[in-house]
This record gives C-alpha cells, structure tokens and sequence, in this order.
C-alpha cells in the first residue's frame, strides 16, 4: 500500500491514487513552461496513464490558436454535469512555439478521472478500500452530485479491471490514525463495460465475474455512470421516483421481477408509506390496464386513491357467502370452545356440516365430497343437522358441546353486523361471480378491488382476510390447466395477519399468506406486504420477498430486523434508514439492478390515501359546525355503516 502523501511531500513520493501525471514537455518547451507548485501540478486536468480513457477525454486540453485582439479561446463544450465556475486558466504542456495553447476552462471542472483511494483487501462477503481524505475533500466541491457524495458511507464507486468497471457501495469507514487515511468496507454490486468514447459504464450487469487485485486503483462514479446503472435494459418498468442524490436519473422498478417474487415495503407510521403504497399500484395499473389486484385495507383509507380505477368494496357491498369458507375457516367462527373439549366441537362442527354439503343437488354430480367443498348449504340445514345429532344420544350423553356450537350459529346468523356474509340470501350459487368481481376478471377498467375491512367485526376479521387470501391461492391452484391469470395479493398491516412466533395466535390467515409467501409464484401470485413493524412480521415471510422497499424506521428493532432480511451488497444503503426523510426509501433485491435510495414522486390529491395526518394548530383554531358532525357521526355508529 503506497505511503499517504502529506502536504509537503514531492510529487514523486505521492500515491497514485491522489494524482494524474503528465507526460513529459519537450526540452523546447521545458525551460518555457512556468513553474507549477505541487497543488497546481497535482489538480491539473491531463490525461492519466493508469485511468479510463473516457474522463481523461472529457479533460483532456484542446489546442486552438487565440487571434491578438481576441483573448477568449475557442472551447470545446464540457456536459453539465461537469461544468463549475474557475476563475483562474493554465496554460497546456506541449504543442508547437508559435500558437498560443488554452486549455479550455469546462475542461477542468471535474477531478472524476483523478482516484480517490485504491483497493486495499478482496474478499467474498465484504472487502476493502484505502481513500485518501485530501481527495474527497476536492469531491465535495464537485458540481456533479454523484461525485460530491464520492466515497462517503452509502455511495458508489467504481474500480477498474481491464476494460471493465467495477461498481460497488460503501458500506463504512473509519480512520486509521496512524497514516491519516480513510479505510472504507465496500460491497461489489455488478460490473459493466467500459465505453471507448466516454470511459462511462455500459450494459451493467448484476454481479461479479473479474474481482481486482488489491492496490487497484478507485473512482468516484459520476452522475454519468449512474444514468447507465439505472437506465432501463428494456424490461416492462414502472418509474416511481428519483435516484438520490441525483435530480435527473429516474428511479424504476422491473414489474415481473418485483411481482414475481413478491415486495415488501417498510415504514413508520409517517413517513408517507401508504401513498408511497398507493403510488407504486397507480403505476402498476397505468402500465397493466387489464391487470388483476386484490387490496385488504384494514383502514379504509386506499378508497379515495382508487375510487377512479378500483372497485370498492366493504361492509356495504362486499357480499361474501358463509359457504366459501373451508372447514378451518368454519372452526374459527363457529367453535368458541377453547378447552380440552374443543376437539369435541370440531368433530361435530365436522359431520354436520358434511351432511348439510350433501344436500345440494350439486353433491350428487360430485365425486368426492369433503367439508372443504365449496358448495351452498342453508344455516338452518346445518343447525337441524346438530340437532339430529344430538336427538340421537344417550341420556347419559353430554348434550353441552351441541348446544355451545348450534347457538353460535345462531347468534351470528341473527347479528345484523355479520349480514355482508351470513345472510340468507347469499344461499344462492355465485362463486362465480363472486371471484369475477373480487379478482377483477374481466377488470372493466378498474383492474383494482379494495377491500375495506374496516367495518367487519373484529372476531372475524382475521378469517375473513384468510378467506379471502385462500380463495386466490386455490383459484390460482386450480386454474393451472387455463391461462394464467396472475394475481397480486397486496396486504395492508401485514404484521397483523402474519405475525411472528412470539405474537402467532394460530389464526389460518397467517398459515394461508405464509404458503403463499413460499408457494404462491408457482402458481403465478405475487404477494405484497406493507407494514410498520417488520419485526412483528414473520420472518420466514419477509425472507420470502424478492424485492424490499425500507422507508424510515424508528425502532431499532425494526432497522436490525430489515438488515438482516437484506442482501449483503445493501447493507451500505441501510445503515442510512434511521436518517430517511419522509417519501424517500431504500430499494433493494430483484425488482431493481442495484440497490438504490429513491425519493418518491409527488401524487395528485386525489390519487393519495386518507391517510394525511390531522393539523391540530389549524384545526383548533376553527369552530363552528361541531353539533351536526357529532350527529352524523353518532348515526353513522348506531348503524354500523359509513
């Protein structure tokens, strides 16, 4: 490792890294090039031997001849991003006696091309850099933003093998106090080729195939590089933001990918994670019109973001028969028991609803009949079935666990709260026509159903988002033979559906959305997840999700849990997560090329989710209207309905 140069060090002892050398001026010219101290000589923008010949063009001097009465040269013309303000211009080293040579000032603006450090260890997991803290210092200066962020915690660099640049992330960096230099760990994170005219990098790739050695030499990526790095390689995308710290590089996410192996996004209440959630399904809807989305809402706040381009459906309309759930399902909601005779219950909850299946006039035609078919059966076919059972015990029988199982049935058949799903119209055969309108198939132009379970009763919410979750992953299971018809399954409060051991509650929600989790996109369903505590969240689930998007989290359980669940090469990027601002994320995994910090789009008001916190300095301040909102409220509870 080359000795740190200190600041009255000659430039022969200097590292490599810190410098761009010239070649040297002919004797003709040698005694008439004006002295040059070791700062000056050390910043000069010459072509260097060692770095890619792209940034060494762009800073390359360009010799054209000055006319006595006008002393402004003629410039080559520099890219934005490059260009800054310099006040002061050297004349070029070489070229012929009698022209005057001007290095243009556009020229340079830029030090990208000069190495701010050099590989120092290689390893698989984690490796490591030296970086010279004069050079970082001249990076913060920088115009372009890319380079201004160079080498700091979070950012990117690139390291040159052959013609082939290295990309990688920083992940830390500490001091070593001995030499004054900055050792910094790096995680490699896919490699491109170098582009001849430019020295950028091109058609980037996941990855590493050519690691360095060490003593090779590190770049600051360019604001350039980057807009190659995340530049779409043709793949069907959606754009959701922009890529931090630039202001022009737009930040996508690739759908198959991202659907494929399902998403999670993750963040505190407040830091804009539901219209971060509604804006990446606006996207996803305007890319796939006639696309299939289920949405549990347990809040009802996604019904005003989709009331143009979804189907709304809560308590009101929702209508779900009693006899599509299976027969754990049936368990959940009809056996209270929780004793040692719960079993009992089950046993009879089991053959009487057999019998009460059977008589359909479509379990005839059936084959194999089992409590899991879905086929109509009447609550009161069911109840004289428990007690035919019971009528035909011995005096001695205990009649208790009959009697505790038909009066459940009957309390909820009698509760008006429960009509949305065990009314005594719903009899009738509409599955069809229930999964139509739940899956969205055909979609009508609203390829989107929200589901808002808001007004479900609360001892049944669980097993109605279970049913419902069941229902898309057997329509999925039996639909193998036809088309495939994918379905994206977006769940809202994740944590409460599938929590971890600790909170596990053996609920079949959180059996059904785990299967999914790890079987579902065989069978062509995506699972999201969107969640304000990761770490109550199973993590088998979490595992599960290809793609994660990381909002600000404030426990550091939560920080440690998301880490963990991350790839390697992301580490870097989450250690920034305590310090997110509000609609800005972490992306990471297969829905995108690298991992990368995003700040979300705006969305129009009326796509957002009532999600918006309240504003108690402007709102009491007002007055006025409160005796009729309190009356419409009190009607709207006593009905049990908005």
């Amino acid at each position: 490792m080359p000795q740190q140069s200190g600041a009255g060090a000659s430039p022969s002892s200097a590292p490599a890294y810190g410098h761009s050398i010239a070649p040297p001026a002919p004797p003709s010219e040698r005694s008439a090039a004006p002295a040059h101290s070791e700062q000056q000589e050390r910043q000069r923008p010459i072509d260097p031997p060692a770095p890619p010949g792209g940034f060494a063009a762009e800073s390359r001097p360009v010799k054209v001849p000055s006319p006595p009465a006008d002393p402004d040269p003629v410039v080559r013309e520099t890219p934005a991003y490059a260009r800054a303000p310099e006040p002061e211009q050297e004349p070029a080293v070489g070229g012929d006696g009698d022209e005057s040579h001007v290095e243009a000032p556009e020229s340079r603006k830029t030090t990208a091309h000069i190495a701010i450090g050099e590989v120092l260890q290689i390893a698989g997991s984690s490796s490591r850099a030296v970086l010279d803290p004069k050079r970082l210092a001249e990076c913060a200066g920088e115009f372009d933003p890319s380079v201004r962020l160079a080498g700091l915690v979070g950012s990117q660099i690139k390291v040159r093998v052959g013609q082939i640049w290295l990309l990688a992330s920083v992940r830390t960096q500490s001091l070593d106090r001995a030499t004054g230099e900055i050792i910094a760990e790096i995680d490699f994170l896919g490699e491109g080729q170098e582009e001849k005219l430019t020295g950028r990098i091109r058609n980037f790739t996941r990855g590493i195939t050519h690691y360095p050695v060490p003593g090779a030499e590190v770049f600051a990526a360019t604001n350039a590089d980057l807009a190659q790095v995340y530049a779409s390689d043709g793949r069907a995308n959606i754009q959701i933001g922009k890529v931090f710290p630039t202001k022009d590089i737009r930040a996508g996410l690739y759908i198959d990918a991202m659907l494929g192996k399902h998403f999670a996004l993750l963040g505190s209440t407040g830091t804009g994670k539901s219209t971060s959630a509604a804006l990446i399904l606006h996207r996803i809807v305007e890319a796939a019109p006639e696309g299939h989305i289920m949405m549990i809402d347990p809040h009802g706040e996604y019904s005003a973001a989709f009331r143009g381009t979804g189907q709304i459906l809560d308590v009101g309309n929702l209508k779900v028969p009693y006899w599509l759930m299976n027969f754990e399902e049936h368990c959940e909601v009809f056996v209270t028991n929780k004793g040692t005779d719960r079993q009992s219950d089950l046993d009879i909850l089991s053959k009487c609803l057999l019998k009460a299946r059977a008589k359909n006039r479509m379990a005839d035609q059936m084959s194999r009949l089992t409590v899991d078919s879905p086929i109509p059966y009447l609550l009161s076919d069911l109840t004289n079935a428990i007690q035919d059972e019971m009528g035909r015990l011995d005096k001695a029988t205990n009649t208790a666990p009959f009697l505790r199982v038909k009066t459940k049935i009957e309390e909820i058949k009698a509760d008006p709260r429960y009509q949305f799903m065990f009314s005594g119209m719903l009899v009738a055969d509409t599955m069809s026509e229930v999964i139509q309108r739940l899956f969205r198939m055909p979609s009508n132009g609203k390829p989107i159903s929200i589901i808002d379970v808001s007004g479900v009763p609360s001892e049944i919410t669980s097993t109605v988002v279970a049913m419902l979750s069941r229902m898309v992953f057997d329509f999925a299971i039996w639909g193998r033979d036809e088309k495939t018809r994918p379905i994206l399954l977006v769940c809202e409060e994740a944590h409460r559906y599938v929590p971890n051991e600790k909170n596990a509650d053996s609920s079949s929600v959180g059996r059904i959305l785990s299967r999914i989790a790890k079987e579902g996109r065989k069978y062509g369903i995506s699972l999201g997840l969107i969640t304000q505590r990761p770490s109550d969240l199973a993590e088998g689930v979490l595992s599960q999700c290809g793609t994660i998007l990381a909002m600000r989290l404030n426990n550091e359980r939560d920080q440690d849990f998301v880490k963990a669940a991350m790839p390697e090469g992301a580490r870097g990027f989450l250690d920034t997560i305590p310090a997110l601002r509000n609609r800005e994320c972490i992306v990471c995994g297969e829905g995108t090329a690298i991992p990368m910090r995003v700040t979300f789009d705006d969305l129009d008001e009326h796509k957002r989710p009532a999600s918006e916190d309240p504003s108690f300095s402007e709102l009491w301040n007002e007055s006025g209207g409160e005796e009729e909102a309190v009356d419409r409220i009190v009607t709207r509870w006593r009905a049990q309905h908005r």
